[in-house]
């Protein structure tokens, strides 16, 4: 069975966050999108919102679902949902830093190899938004 890690496009004035890993350390210093494992009988949604309250300390709404499953490894997969901020200000609580790009500044960052084909996508949509 796959382990699912779930994953927050947050887009607020046209921008996307961007979150810099801190652990582990073959991981540390590589960009992504906030999120995390979905623990037992818990939804990916419900997954999804904890993370974002426990990693940045907001509340998020989940709008709508980035593609399908993208595959992280042999057995963990990637489910992504854009998102708004509805509480609160994005704090890096378990992050090196946060940061928001631009459509033109998504690539800026080291994004870790999981989220690029996820970047490649959301960098369409928001072309399309802006």
């Amino acid at each position: 069975m796959d382990l699912v890690v779930v994953g927050a496009a947050i887009i607020s004035d046209g921008r996307l966050l961007s979150a810099q890993r801190a652990e582990p350390a073959h991981m540390a210093g590589g960009w992504e999108l906030p999120g995390g494992k979905v623990d037992p009988g818990e939804s990916d949604e419900e997954a999804l919102v904890r993370e974002c309250r426990e990693e940045l300390d907001i509340g998020i709404r989940l709008d709508r679902r980035v593609g399908g499953d993208w595959r992280l490894s042999g057995r963990s997969l990637l489910r992504v949902w854009t998102a708004a901020i509805v509480e609160g200000e994005p704090r890096a609580l378990e992050h090196l830093a946060l940061r928001w790009l631009t459509p033109d500044e998504l690539y800026d960052v080291d994004w870790l190899p999981g989220d690029r084909p996820v970047i490649d996508e959301l960098e369409r949509l928001l072309k399309r938004t802006t």
